[in-house]
Formats: C-alpha cells, sequence, structure tokens
C-alpha cells in the first residue's frame, strides 16, 4: 500500500490541470500550512518566528524546469534579492534554489552564469546556498556543477540522496572538496535499474552515508522526520564524539513542530525548510508521497479551515 500511495502521489505532482487548480484554491487545501506564502516577503514574519523559536531556516522558491532564458534570469535575481533581504533583516536563514529553475535544462553555461551570480551576492553576506538534488537524470551534471563552483565558494551546498546506488560513490567523489551535504531519502519516482525500491535499504543507505559523511569530517545536514533515523544520528556522534558544531537536523515547514522544538531544546541545531511561491503544488505532492504519515496531516488541514 505504501507504494501504491507514493506512485498516486508522483503521477498527481506532475499533473498540469490539478496545478492550475490547486494554485487557485491552494490554501483550502492546507498549502498555507507548508508553504511561507507566494512571496518571500509574506515568509518573512514565518522566519522571524522560527529565528525567535531557537531554528535556522532555508528558504526556496519554488518552481523547476524552466525552458526560457529570460524567465531563468529572473530566477536568479529572485534569488540574489531574497538574499538582500535576509542580510538586511538580520534573518538566521540560507536559500535553496533547484538547478533546473536556473536554466540547467538550456545550458551548462546558462546555469553556471546565473548560480555565480547569486554566489557571488551570497558571499558578501556570509550566506550558504545550497542546491537542491532533482531527479536521478540530473543527478551527475549536477554535482558537477557543485564540483566546479565549490572550489570558488565554499558556503555552497548540495543533496545526496539515499535511495540510489551511485550515492556512495558520490560520496567518495565529492570527498576532497570539503562538501556541505544535505542527506535526505529522496522524493522522485526513479526506475529500479538506478534507485532502491524497498523502504529498508533507502533507510540503511541513509544511514551508512550520514556515517560517512560524519567520519570523513564534512558538515553534514541531515534531512528527516525519521525518529529512528534521527535517533541513529544522535548516537552516531556521542559514539564518535562527533561535535555538535558538525552537524544539524533539516526538517520541512508545519511537519514535525514538535521534535523540532524538542531538539532544539535538547542543544541540537535543527534548519526549517521553508519554500515559497506560487507553484506549491508538485511540492505538496511529493511530500505527501514521501511519507504517508503527511497525507493525514493534509486532509487535517483541508478540514480545519
Amino acid at each position: 500500500m505504501e507504494a501504491i500511495s507514493k506512485n498516486f502521489f508522483l503521477y498527481l505532482s506532475n499533473n498540469k490541470l490539478l496545478d492550475r487548480f490547486a494554485k487557485r484554491f491552494g490554501a483550502k487545501f492546507g498549502a498555507d500550512k507548508i508553504v511561507g506564502g507566494e512571496t518571500f516577503t509574506h515568509a518573512i514574519p514565518i522566519i522571524q518566528q522560527l529565528n525567535h523559536d531557537g531554528l535556522e531556516v532555508t528558504v526556496d522558491h519554488l518552481g523547476e524546469f524552466v525552458d526560457c532564458e529570460e524567465e531563468s534570469r529572473d530566477r536568479a535575481g529572485e534569488c540574489i534579492r531574497t538574499i538582500q533581504q535576509i542580510a538586511s533583516g538580520g534573518l538566521r536563514s540560507e536559500v535553496s534554489l533547484k538547478l533546473t529553475s536556473l536554466g540547467l535544462d538550456i545550458s551548462r553555461d546558462l546555469v553556471i552564469e546565473n548560480l555565480s551570480l547569486i554566489l557571488k551576492e551570497a558571499e558578501k553576506h556570509d550566506i550558504t546556498v545550497t542546491i537542491d538534488m532533482e531527479d536521478s537524470s540530473r543527478c551527475g551534471e549536477t554535482l558537477d556543477i557543485y564540483r566546479e563552483l565549490k572550489e570558488k565558494y565554499p558556503n555552497l551546498g548540495t543533496v545526496v540522496q539515499s535511495y540510489l546506488y551511485r550515492s556512495d560513490e558520490d560520496l567518495d567523489a565529492l570527498n576532497d572538496c570539503d562538501p556541505y551535504l544535505r542527506l535526505v531519502k529522496g522524493a522522485y519516482k526513479e526506475s529500479p535499474k538506478v534507485a532502491f525500491s524497498e523502504k529498508k535499504l533507502v533507510d540503511d543507505n541513509l544511514k551508512h552515508l550520514i556515517k560517512k559523511n560524519l567520519l570523513n569530517g564534512h558538515y553534514t545536514a541531515v534531512a528527516s522526520h525519521d525518529d529512528r533515523i534521527v535517533e541513529y544520528t544522535k548516537a552516531l556522534a556521542e559514539e564518535h564524539s562527533i561535535p555538535r558544531e558538525q552537524f544539524e537536523f533539516q526538517m520541512l515547514y508545519g511537519m514535525r513542530n514538535q521534535m523540532q522544538k524538542d531538539l532544539v531544546e535538547e542543544g541540537y541545531k535543527v534548519r526549517v525548510y521553508l519554500p515559497y511561491g506560487e507553484d506549491w503544488y508538485g511540492y505538496f505532492m511529493r511530500r505527501l508521497a514521501e511519507r504517508p504519515a503527511n497525507i493525514a496531516f493534509a486532509v487535517k488541514g483541508i478540514f480545519s479551515k
């Protein structure tokens, strides 16, 4: 049933008709409980409250698969303005972005040009930028671009997904560039040729990647709502005397709120992934596909209005 549920919501995530419908009636379907608003200005009070509660933030302007050069430059401009607003507002927030929003599917030169402009601005304000990982067909090129720009911009991170077979080798390949990695299970529909299909194997590989990256001495963001993954990381850090400054937990805005607060009270760094923008539908459906418990959350959101 879990596999059926995941496939169903991943299918819905690509439905253009439902996407248009969702943009019109999003708030009624609980979108305002997991998205910070249509603009970054709308998200600022949420970031301020999260910071007040002891939580760090990373913001993501939703939208991907841009196929127009002008739109990709507009997306880069939005990221730059967001960085400037974070700095001027004294907000404790990083920025996350997808390379397809910056023109990855148009040309390599274009995406590097756009990302370089963003990273130059981020460097001025000492703000970290993380490249979100997309589906497996874009994984290799994303990591190649990450390696290329990481040499010049130390405040650059990226994501490795534990459901891909290649991820262990990717960690080895990135080891010499002192990577800042967000480690996740993965949320796209992938072929059994490239990805584990059994949940246990995905979970076991995530634990393996967490251990490997931490013992390699690299900063690690453990992005999971899974109690077992969180407890594993805490125990691993204790066993190997890994300082808490070397890792953080990341969770999605609107999910596992009590766990976030509990971890902060225990002295761990917790970062909330806060998306904003009109293109929230695909993001929302992938969150439902990731974790069956999220479905109950969404239903509750619909009828609590």
